[in-house]
Parts: structure tokens; sequence; C-alpha cells
């Protein structure tokens, strides 16, 4: 299934903040990076991003059907 994704960047220094925004579900992510990192490497990664916590909120809607299969407090951020 396609999704529709806007993509925001915001300039902040020497940096960049790429904001990804998933129309259908309305979740949003960011990353920053430098401003000279490529467009289409930034779109990658906010991509990435965003597909990730997609599935984490898949995730956890089956985690609320059995509340056992839960790991850990949760929440938080992403390690990278």
């Amino acid at each position: 299934m396609r999704r529709e994704i806007i993509f925001e960047f915001t300039p902040i220094g020497a940096s960049v903040k790429v904001t990804a925004v998933d129309v259908t579900s309305g979740l949003e992510v960011s990353v920053v990076a430098p401003s000279s990192a490529a467009r289409t490497e930034l779109e990658r990664v906010a991509l990435q991003k965003l597909r990730y916590m997609l599935g984490r909120k898949a995730d956890k809607h089956i985690d609320r059907k059995n509340p056992s299969d839960r790991e850990g407090p949760g929440g938080g951020g992403i390690v990278v």
C-alpha cells in the first residue's frame, strides 16, 4: 500500500531538521542532519524512521490486545 508522505525542511544554523508526516495516520517524525547532506539522503533517513515508527505503532496496537507480550516500560526514543 502506498502512503502519501509530506517532507518539511527547516534550516537550523549549519543543520537542517527534516520532518516526515504520514498523511493517513498523521504520524510525524523528525531527524536533524548537516545541511550539506544530500536532499535524497535526508528524505531516505526520515522515511526510514517514519516506517519504523509506523511499525512500532502497529506493534503497540497488538500489545494492547495481549499485555503479556510487552517488553519493558516502552516509550523513549530511538537509539542510533
